[in-house]
Parts: structure tokens; sequence; C-alpha cells
């Protein structure tokens, strides 16, 4: 039975997730929360990490540790992508296992999801067409971690979860334009040119291709209704199921912003997959839903940016 003195450990508590993760927990009452920093403890080390299960012995086990990057970072390190999510997630999974975790909550991405899935995107998709191929590394390290929490519901008697959340924003993000993910790299282009006497904003593609967003106050919510609750499945997908297209995303966030220049939209660069849209209603079923529209999370997250340059 958890409670608010439950062992909680939340691999990747700096990252947006766990740290979202540990606000809401510690707001919540859960006083019992353990993590340590990656120089401290070296998920793809396996010894290391069951000595960490052997001297803890946590309750329960958040997995929002990952390697993590954008196209080029996939395209280049492939490899490292690949391998050391696996030892990351594996390592992880078997300790939970090895000393009875009552929870695990593993967390993955919609990228796990064929490239051309039927919109919205529902759970019984996966494994039924080609991925991505420009992150099917990451995405083949997600895909074993989900199946690994499946086989140890179905052979072992677990209630571990995988959650698969759609395109992410808050606290946290990563603004670098070399490898972050669309929002956050319009934040930062709008701001940037609004100090820079209102100049043109260049973005890539059409504008045309719709996304789904949700705050990552809203996934860590998520994370704690599942560790709360004996949910049927073991898989879930986690989005807002509300879509915008990258031009409306962009004037919503220039308006925010209070960028007053113009937007040159580069129609020789690729748009991307047209549509990605998360069907979330199963876990919507069982009584979790987003409460963070996406005007309001924009606003807060472009005040913290500005808070920290």
């Amino acid at each position: 039975m958890i409670d608010k003195s439950s062992k909680i450990y939340i691999a990747g508590h700096n990252g947006m997730v766990g740290s979202a993760c540990v606000r809401l927990f510690r707001l919540r009452g859960y006083s019992n929360l353990i993590f340590k920093t990656s120089k401290e403890l070296d998920l793809r080390n396996q010894k290391n990490v069951f000595d960490f299960f052997e001297k803890e012995k946590p309750h329960v086990v958040i997995i929002a540790a990952a390697k993590v990057g954008g196209i080029n970072a996939n395209n280049t390190y492939g490899y490292d992508f690949l391998m050391d999510n696996l030892l990351i997630q594996n390592n992880l999974i078997t300790a939970s296992e090895n000393h009875n975790a009552e929870k695990v909550i593993f967390l993955g991405s919609s990228c796990i999801y064929p490239k051309m899935s039927p919109q919205p995107i529902n759970e019984e998709y996966l494994l039924t067409g080609p991925l991505e191929e420009t992150n099917q590394w990451y995405a083949i390290a997600k895909i074993s971690g989900v199946k690994a929490i499946e086989a140890l519901n179905k052979y072992k008697g677990k209630n571990y979860v995988s959650l698969m959340p759609t395109n992410l924003y808050g606290p946290n993000d990563n603004y670098d334009l070399n490898n972050s993910h669309v929002l956050p790299a319009l934040i930062r282009k709008f701001h940037e040119a609004k100090l820079n006497n209102h100049s043109d904003v260049f973005l890539w593609g059409t504008g045309k291709p719709l996304r789904e967003f949700l705050h990552v106050n809203d996934l860590a919510e998520a994370i704690l209704f599942s560790m709360l609750n004996n949910l049927e499945s073991d898989l879930y997908n986690v989005g807002s199921g509300y879509e915008i297209s990258i031009e409306q995303l962009a004037l919503k966030v220039q308006s925010i912003v209070g960028h007053q220049g113009a937007i040159q939209w580069d129609n020789s660069k690729p748009d991307g997959t047209f549509r990605k849209l998360l069907d979330s209603n199963k876990l919507i079923k069982n009584g979790w839903k987003s409460k963070i529209d996406l005007e309001t999370g924009i606003k807060s997250v472009y005040q913290e940016f500005t808070n920290k340059i």
C-alpha cells in the first residue's frame, strides 16, 4: 500500500519530467523522496544500480531518466541512444523487480509508434509499422522498456505502468536552438527577435503541420495518478487532446512574447509529419485529465524563461 511515507525513487529528478514529479509530490505531502545525480549514480552501471537498490529498497520507482536529444543527435549518435537507454531502463526495471518494488512508472515517448500511424494514435498501434527513421534508435530502446513492463505484469503479476506522453513543455525545458523542441525554440526565437528591435523571425516549412502539447505538470499528475491506482492495462498515452498548427502556435507565442516583427516561413525546408495526435481516452476513462490550457502554459513558461536569462 503506497502512502505519504512510502519511499519513492525518481530517476532523472533534474530533468523536466523528474523535477515536475519532485515539485508535485512534495506539494502533495510525499516526504520520502530519494534521488541521485548522474555523477553520484551512473544508471548505465548495473552493479552501482543494484547496490543502490539493495541499500534503499524503494517502494516506487519512476523512470524519467533517459539519454535524449534532437534529430541531429539521434542521427549522429544512434548507437549511444540505443545502448545507453537500454542499459538505464534495463538496470532500473530489473533492480525494481529484484527488490519487489510495489510500483514502477516507465516514461517513454510518442515516437514509439509507427511513422504512418492512423490518427489519433491508439496504444494498439504499437509495432504495426515502420518507425520514423530519424529517432528509431531511441524509439526501439523505449519499446523494449514498454515490453519489459508488459512482460512483468503478464508473467510475474506486477502492476507496473508505461506512460507515453505527447510533446511536453514546461519548467526546466531545453532552450538550446541546436537541439530544443519546437515550442521552447519558438519562445527563444521570438524573445531574441524582440530584443533585436523586433527583427523578423525565420521559421522552417509551411507552418501547416498539426501538433499536440502537454504541460509537464499535467504529466506529473498522470504519474501520481498511475502510482496511486491499480490500472488494468500496462501502456497509456498521455496527451491534452488539443492540436494546433505550427503557424497558429507561432502566432500565439509571438503574441505572448510581445514580438511585433514579421514571420518569414522557409517553404524549402521540410515540414515533417503532418499530424501527430495521441488518443489518450484510455487514461481519461480511468479518471485523469489534463488541466493546463496551452495559452496559460506558454505564459507561465515564458515568465520562467525571462526570469532565468
